[in-house]
């Protein structure tokens, strides 16, 4: 079962009061979108979003005329508000972490631990770029790159000659093989705590599905589009995403228009961490419209 991340802090910032209206951009199995639901009954709306049409059809599986969902990502954010008409927005959360389902029953080739086709895409359309296409097409160099940029991955050069050498004789097709590429170009005395494909198979999600690129390009239209003194949510899960966001939100501080309620990111405490291990490297960020 999924868990959401950090739900107590979540409604803590977001303060959701009676009647106010919310959007979840990552709505994934409405976890948080449930708890808000409820803070806000009777009248709140909540407007969900999430690329994975299956997310959105089990969502609709439990109707209520509160809650609307939309496919589509969140880079569309300003988009989407205007053709749904959803205004008086109190407040919006970006949790960017994969659920539990994307790992472990969607298929799509995000986990190492499972032999599935190298999908990676978070809306699932096998006809746009995939890690498939990335890991069997792209230069060498590119994939150095990309390993080392987005998976801050110190073996990238090994990692991406070994890929091209393979690749040349039969085209990588699943995750298994490639995790068992990724394990022989890692010296063995490097290994840690982390399983050696953890770092390659970030960096192929992020770069399947600009993450990075979309996330900047939403926030100033999540700011755009709240009420004064909205509030303005991500949670994280890796460095160069809260970057971004501890970025953009220095950066909105000096241009006056928002007020930093989180002066440090906001990280779970152990009891949760014991209950939910994939919670431990969760970034909460806030902020206010002023």
């Amino acid at each position: 079962m999924h868990l959401p991340v950090l739900t107590k802090e979540v409604i803590s910032y977001l303060d959701p009061q009676r009647n106010e209206n919310f959007i979840d951009a990552t709505f994934g199995e409405g976890g948080h979108a449930q708890s808000l639901l409820v803070k806000t009954r009777p009248r709140g709306k909540l407007l969900g979003i999430d690329q994975d049409p299956r997310q959105i059809e089990k969502g609709r599986q439990k109707p209520t005329d509160r809650l609307r969902l939309v496919n589509d990502n969140f880079v569309n954010l300003k988009k989407i508000v205007e053709k749904e008409k959803f205004a008086d927005i109190d407040g919006i959360i970006f949790d960017l972490g994969l659920s539990s389902w994307h790992l472990e029953e969607s298929a799509k080739g995000f986990s190492f631990l499972r032999e599935e086709p190298l999908l990676m895409r978070l809306d699932g359309d096998p006809n746009q770029l995939t890690a498939r296409d990335v890991v069997n097409h792209w230069p060498e160099k590119e994939l150095e790159r990309i390993f080392r940029e987005y998976g801050e991955e110190r073996w990238a050069s090994g990692i991406a000659k070994l890929i091209c050498a393979r690749r040349i004789r039969k085209p990588i097709e699943s995750t298994l093989q490639l995790a068992r590429l990724v394990e022989t170009a890692c010296p063995r005395k490097s290994l840690d705590r982390i399983h050696p494909a953890t770092r390659t198979f970030l960096a192929l999600r992020i770069c399947v599905n600009r993450e990075l690129e979309n996330l900047e390009r939403a926030l100033p239209q999540a700011l755009e589009v709240l009420k004064k003194r909205g509030r303005l949510l991500v949670i994280s899960f890796h460095s160069l995403e809260d970057r971004r966001v501890k970025d953009f939100f220095r950066e909105q501080v000096k241009l006056g228009r928002l007020k930093i309620l989180t002066p440090k990111p906001v990280t779970p405490g152990p009891v949760e961490i014991k209950s939910n291990p994939r919670s431990r490297s969760a970034k909460l960020r806030a902020g206010m419209k002023i």
